[in-house]
């Protein structure tokens, strides 16, 4: 991977499906292993339900729906990863993660035209695409 440079984005890299998404490392705050979920009548689809983490009630999204790709399977690797919204933590469902790279700015494309809105860009990391995530636009009025 090399020296990290200074224009580049530390990125928490996580699969969903087939694809591999990345998010901002400085909107995560941590990740968990998968735990018993609570269901929340009338929801949003997307919103698998709540969890307790540490005495606050967080809310949960199946990332798979979100990005429209119907529910999974859940395997050992699904992790819950947290990261903050406006000022309140969410979780998301994910497949595994897959670790932590840094990407520079500059190997970072604009979304293709007509992409769905919380696609920051698509990135370059060791000759596969990387889809980079805008956790505001992805996760609307979830906070508590």
């Amino acid at each position: 991977m090399g020296e990290r440079g200074h224009g580049d984005i530390q990125l928490v890299v996580f699969r969903v499906g087939r694809e591999e998404y990345g998010l901002d490392i400085r909107e995560v705050r941590e990740i968990i292993k998968m735990q018993e979920i609570t269901e929340i009548p009338n929801a949003p689809e997307f919103v698998e339900g709540v969890i307790n983490l540490r005495g606050q009630i967080t809310p949960v999204v199946d990332m798979r729906r979100r990005l429209g790709s119907g529910a999974g399977e859940q395997s050992r690797d699904t992790r819950i990863v947290i990261v903050e919204t406006e000022g309140s933590n969410v979780g998301i469902i994910v497949d595994s993660v897959v670790g932590v790279t840094h990407i520079p700015e500059q190997d970072i494309s604009p979304p293709p035209t007509g992409e769905s809105g919380f696609v920051r860009g698509v990135g370059r990391v060791d000759g596969r695409l990387l889809i980079l995530l805008d956790v505001q636009s992805m996760l609307p009025d979830l906070g508590g």
